[in-house]
């Protein structure tokens, strides 16, 4: 059985990590084909270069639209050999999100996304709880130091007590596109967790619609009136009393590992959001401060070069010392 403890070197290692040089401007370029002869610019924005009519309306207002160097209309028609270009990442107001000087674990950057391991008990996003102490606020002094005025997009999200990878857009092209493979199913989140008991197979998929919890804000639960929720996984090793499993998300619904596990009865170790039923050996044990689930690794196409993305972060140091103290 593969072993993924840092002292074992598997598939579970970060690979193929790409560098693009970095811009300060993201420009797009098409050059026209005689298919595309006698089309409109906004033709080829939005079916070559993949641009939202959103974007586009965007990019009109801010004169970033042109055709072999030149401002043009969306209207204007287009020839062969034809150079239609977009600059999609212009100066933009910030988010109202105050800049935090914080020591970021950054696995990928290019001029168009930012990927960070998050470490756990850690928030992505401002909330009304917590102004501060959060990526996003840490991301924007980063933005800041290298001079750029951007907005924050997370293109994923993870639970404060979640750790690994997650995405951040530096203009709305990337948000989009990316969000778009997510739709498709083509983009692949994969996660690691290690749960209560044996699971008994080894390879299996939980789809169980999934709810908010009456009365409450936060939790979730199984419940015919929800929404499709699809979790597959396989095992990866088998403990004492505990299964370590990867989980591959077809669906990205709120706490969807979290929930779906517990309701299967195997929770995650260290949940107390989504305990178990009293009878899971490890319950009253505080063998791990949070839930025991890392968000392992994503495979994406880059929107920009089209190039395929895979990265993967190792698994944080509570999970090994889990890992160890269950293989005994």
């Amino acid at each position: 059985m593969d072993s993924i403890c840092p002292a074992n070197p598997c598939h579970y290692q970060a690979i193929n990590i790409y560098i693009i040089n970095r811009v300060r401007q993201l420009k797009l370029k098409y050059i026209v084909d005689s298919q595309s002869s006698g089309k409109t610019v906004k033709y080829i924005l939005k079916n070559k270069l993949e641009l939202s009519e959103r974007l586009i309306k965007r990019l009109k207002y801010s004169g970033n639209i042109f055709c072999n160097s030149t401002p043009v209309f969306v209207n204007a028609t287009v020839n062969p050999g034809d150079i239609v270009e977009a600059s999609v990442d212009f100066t933009e107001e910030e988010n109202d999100i105050a800049p935090e000087k914080m020591d970021l674990d950054i696995v990928f950057e290019d001029d168009g996304m930012i990927v960070i391991n998050k470490r756990p008990n850690t928030v992505v996003h401002p909330t009304s709880y917590h102004q501060s102490g959060t990526i996003a606020n840490g991301i924007v002094y980063y933005m800041k130091q290298k001079g750029m005025s951007k907005k924050v997009r997370p293109v994923s999200r993870l639970d404060r007590d979640t750790s690994g990878l997650i995405i951040f857009a530096k203009n709305e092209f990337i948000q989009e596109s990316l969000v778009r493979q997510m739709a498709s199913g083509s983009f692949i989140k994969k996660y690691i967790g290690i749960v209560h008991g044996s699971v008994k197979e080894e390879t299996g998929t939980i789809n169980l619609p999934i709810a908010r919890m009456p009365g409450s804000i936060m939790q979730r639960h199984v419940s015919p009136d929800g929404a499709p929720s699809v979790t597959h996984y396989k095992v990866i090793e088998r403990l004492s009393n505990a299964t370590c499993l990867e989980f591959r998300l077809e669906t990205g619904r709120t706490h969807q590992i979290r929930v779906h596990c517990q309701a299967i009865g195997h929770p995650l170790i260290g949940d107390s959001l989504y305990p178990g039923t009293g009878s899971n050996a490890y319950e009253n044990q505080p063998l791990i401060e949070r839930q025991a689930l890392h968000s392992h690794t994503v495979r994406f196409v880059h929107p920009v070069d089209k190039t395929e993305m895979h990265l993967t972060a190792p698994l944080p140091e509570d999970m090994s010392k889990l890992l160890e103290i269950l293989r005994k």
